[in-house]
């Protein structure tokens, strides 16, 4: 048997992007809560992109959906905007919308396409993006259908990574549009190499960082600037931290419950330091 045929085919290497609804200075200001320094850069009008690098399942064998989930989740509490992140494995790939302290809405496909999700859900998600409720949701329903000759156009009988780009070709109505090099399907080491090429991008601070208060329109709702938006903020945050803690124990989800963490603490100090501030 020759060293060709008796190689084993390699998996492929799971990787995400998390697509965030707001400028790179906005995104930067949150982006500490994920515990993660992450390559950040534009992603079309009005949007942003971190690539992460793959640590939490790559060194702590957390499966990619459920930590993107949880991130997601845990930027959009923070913050004003959504998040969508992507992801993809060896079998499956799909999507999490995140919009606030409203349930995430997502969407899988196995390996070789075959829709796994609900048709509803991708209707919820076209509606909380904006998209036109006739003709986007027309092609996002294309997305949803197993049978190769059931539809025309994008991810018609394509595979799971094939139909996340038709994703992205319907999210350009809204205005995204992924810079080159940053295509699902690929592993995180390609994307994040790529991202850190691009003009313009930059490095996500650590946990810990403080912001100078120009550095963002939302700084004025940071717990380093301790006024009443952001005391609100931090009890909400702890919050939401509170039940996404319990809904992770629950389902047995270290990525919701890893989420759920940074948020009770990132508003615990937050309503600390506000308090302190006021005394």
């Amino acid at each position: 048997m020759s060293t060709e045929e008796s190689a084993p085919a390699l998996a492929p290497a799971p990787g995400a992007l998390l697509l965030c609804r707001a400028e790179p200075d906005s995104v930067a200001a949150v982006a500490p809560l994920l515990g993660e320094r992450m390559p950040l850069v534009g992603a079309g009008e009005g949007w942003s992109v971190l690539v992460p690098e793959g640590g939490p399942w790559r060194d702590g064998g957390e499966p990619v959906d459920r930590v993107v989930t949880g991130w997601a989740a845990a930027l959009a509490v923070g913050a004003p905007w959504s998040v969508l992140a992507l992801w993809w494995d060896a079998d499956r790939a799909g999507y999490t919308l995140a919009s606030g302290f409203r349930r995430p809405v997502g969407y899988v496909w196995l390996a070789d396409g075959t829709p796994a999700g609900e048709d509803e859900a991708m209707r919820t998600f076209a509606a909380r993006i904006g998209l036109d409720p006739v003709l986007d949701v027309e092609s996002l329903d294309r997305l949803t259908r197993p049978d190769p000759d059931a539809g025309h156009g994008a991810g018609a009988g394509a595979d799971a990574r094939a139909r996340l780009r038709g994703l992205l070709a319907v999210l350009t109505r809204a205005g995204v549009a992924l810079p080159a090099g940053l295509a699902p399907g690929e592993d995180a080491d390609h994307l994040g190499a790529a991202a850190r090429a691009l003009p313009g991008a930059r490095w996500t601070e650590a946990a810990g960082r403080r912001p100078t208060a120009d550095e963002s329109r939302l700084a004025a709702w940071m717990p380093w600037v301790g006024g009443p938006g952001a005391r609100a903020l931090a009890l909400a945050q702890a919050a939401a931290g509170l039940s996404l803690t319990v809904w992770g124990l629950r389902r047995h989800s270290g990525g919701w419950t890893t989420a759920g963490a940074l948020l009770i603490a990132h508003g615990a100090f937050g309503a600390a330091y506000g308090l302190s501030r006021r005394s």
